[in-house]
This record gives C-alpha cells, structure tokens and sequence, in this order.
C-alpha cells in the first residue's frame, strides 16, 4: 500500500520562522533610529524574508534528492564565487566579502557556502558509510584527508577576504558532522591535538614578538588576533554600550523605537542587545525560549528521520545554528569575543537571511518525509 503526500509543512517550525520574521522586522526597526544610513532595512528585511519564502517554496518543489545529487556542482559554483569575490568583490570594512549588486545590495557568498558544504559533507558521509560498513582505520584516514580538502579550499579562498568567523563556521559544521557519522573518537583526539598546539604556537609569538608574528602572519591576521583576544578586558565602546543597553532595559524594556543607547552594528551583531533593550528581560527569555524550541525540534527532526544523509545534514544544520546563536548572543553580553558574526533569522542582512531560508526549505523536506515515511508505515501495518 502507497501513502501520497505531497507538501506536509512542520507547522511548529514554520511558526518559529515566522516569529522571528516578526521580531527580525520590529528589532530591526528600533535599530535603524540609531543609524545615520538613511536606507530603509525595515522594507529590505521584509522583501529579503519575501524572496526567502519563495526559496522554501522553490526547494521543496525541487526536493533534497535534487541537491544532494547535484552536490559537487553546486560545490564548484560555491568555490568559484569565493573566487570570483576576492577579485571582483566590494571592500567593506577593510574587507572584500561581498558582490555589490546595484539596486539589490550586497550578496555573501560565503554565506550560501555554508549551506553547500553541509550538503556535500552529508553526501560524503552517506556514500562512505555506505561503501564501508565497518572501515578500518586507513580507509577512515583517507576518508578524512578528502574532507580536510573539501573543507580546506573554502576555508582558505574565505580566510584570504577576510572573514574568520565563517571559517570558524565551516570548521564547526564539519566537526558535528563527522561526529555524528560514528567515526573513531581518536581522530578528534588527534586533530584537537594538533590544533591546540598550532594555536599555543600561535599566541606564544604574539604575546613574546609582536614584530615577528607580524613578519609571518601578516598584520591583518594580527589586528584580528588581537580584537579576539582583547573581548576578556569587557572594554570597548561597542560591548560596554551594548551590555548597558541591555541591562537598562529592566523587566519589560523601553518599548519599540526607543532604544536610547548608541552602539555600532545594532543592527547586525548587536541585533539582541537593541531586542532586549525594547523588551526586556521577560522579552528576552520569550525569544531566548522560541530559539530554543527551533532547536530541540530540529533535534528531533534529524532523530525521526529514517535517511542517513538527512540526520548527517540536519546535524550540520543543527550545529551550525546553535553556534551563531551562542556566539551571538555570548559576544553581546560580553562572554564571548567579537567576531562578527549574526543572530540567525533576526539580524539584517539579505545572504545570511536567504541562506537560512534555503536550510529552512531543506528542512521542511526532511520533515515532508518523515510525515511520509511514518503515514506509510502505519498504513503498511493496517
């Protein structure tokens, strides 16, 4: 007996994406008394969240199977992109990240490859679980040394823009990914290993010879050095603005449009504390509780389903949030260095917004067919 089905929506998760549209659209709103620009993001964000809706709508009619066949292609177009950008690119901020897009605004290719490598780490990961059952460890090492390429070329091409904090991302995802995939614990053993001692190579030379570092690793990678590591002093015109904004906002907060406290970015990276600044701490615990619920469902999502590559997928998925979350909201606060990156789903921004939204399609295929796959079973019993 066959089930048909064609679009069944995660009501519950479609809900939480329009919450945070809502909050996204009125925090943002509040951001821009505090902007000079007089650029009109409230009516960008809503048209960014309009297109992003036609991208679930378009992904799901293509389907996952779609994506995850055509994986290495879309990995060529990603890499040629963060090619294409270093060349041709906008500098922003001593930066050069971003097409500049006339009457669209500037599109990050970085952020779409973040979604692009979570699908073709999945697909890696599925097809090798597939050929071997139970690897030995020289087929997991060569395994890994194909990952370490895939992942390498644009974490180097989006390094060289500079934008360490999607190189992070990339790291990140790749981590959960293999994590869950059931491979040997002692290659995150080893790898962790060689990691901190690059790292405490890293820091020895910048804190004995500043003149040196900056011989080898140039003074751009020094300047980001030294705004990471400077966040632990809570000092800076950004943080204390912003963790005061947040905690003046008291128990309920100064209502929407009113945020009386200037910060930089408040519409970007400081997205939350402008949020807590208006709603207050009972404010900030609601978003703080709709965020967590997103997540847990995601969890569960990737639990149910019956596809190996979808759990590999959504896991990246699932970690790659939780990350900006955490990040986002920790450097806001003060707990966390400064590391540029966005609230997902709530701070502005047309690639980072439209990128979720593409997850968030491959996510309402993954739930399509567990919704499937469980009426099936319970038909197939009947």
């Amino acid at each position: 007996m066959r089930y048909n089905s064609k679009f069944k929506i995660d009501i519950s998760i479609l809900v939480c994406i329009i919450l945070f549209a809502i909050i996204s659209i009125i925090t943002i709103g509040s951001a821009q008394i505090l902007l000079t620009d007089e650029t009109n993001l409230v009516f960008k964000q809503i048209m960014w969240y309009g297109v992003g809706f036609i991208l679930i709508g378009f992904i799901m009619f293509i389907g996952n199977k779609f994506l995850y066949k055509n994986a290495w292609i879309l990995y060529m177009i990603g890499i040629l992109s963060l090619i294409l950008v270093l060349f041709f690119g906008a500098t922003i901020n001593d930066a050069r990240c971003w097409f500049k897009i006339p009457g669209i605004g500037n599109i990050q290719p970085s952020e779409f490859m973040k979604i692009i490598l979570i699908i073709v780490l999945g697909r890696m990961i599925n097809d090798f679980k597939e050929k071997y059952n139970e690897p030995t460890v020289k087929q997991e090492f060569i395994f890994l040394i194909k990952v370490a390429i895939v992942v390498g070329i644009p974490s180097i091409l989006t390094f060289l823009q500079p934008d360490t904090g999607v190189v992070l991302i990339y790291l990140l995802i790749t981590f959960v990914m293999l994590f869950i995939s059931g491979i040997r614990y002692r290659w995150f053993i080893l790898v962790f290993g060689i990691f901190g001692l690059a790292v405490g190579i890293v820091l020895l030379t910048y804190f004995l010879n500043n003149d040196l570092f900056i011989k080898i690793f140039g003074s751009s990678f020094f300047l980001r050095v030294d705004r990471l590591l400077d966040w632990s002093s809570g000092s800076g015109y950004q943080l204390e603005n912003g963790i005061t904004a947040i905690g003046s906002g008291g128990l309920i907060g100064y209502g929407v449009n009113n945020t009386p406290i200037y910060f930089p970015e408040p519409q970007t990276d400081f997205i939350f504390a402008v949020f807590s600044n208006n709603f207050g701490f009972i404010g900030s615990i609601i978003l703080l509780a709709i965020i967590t619920f997103f997540d847990l469902r995601l969890v569960r999502l990737a639990i149910e389903s019956p596809s190996n590559t979808n759990k590999y997928i959504i896991g990246g998925i699932i970690g790659m949030l939780i990350y900006q979350q955490l990040q986002n909201i920790g450097m806001t606060i003060g707990l966390m260095p400064i590391t540029g990156i966005t609230l997902p789903f709530i701070s502005y921004g047309g690639s980072s917004l439209l990128s979720y939204m593409i997850m968030a399609g491959i996510i309402f295929n993954v739930s399509n067919e567990n919704i499937r796959y469980r009426n099936y079973k319970t038909l197939e019993f009947f």
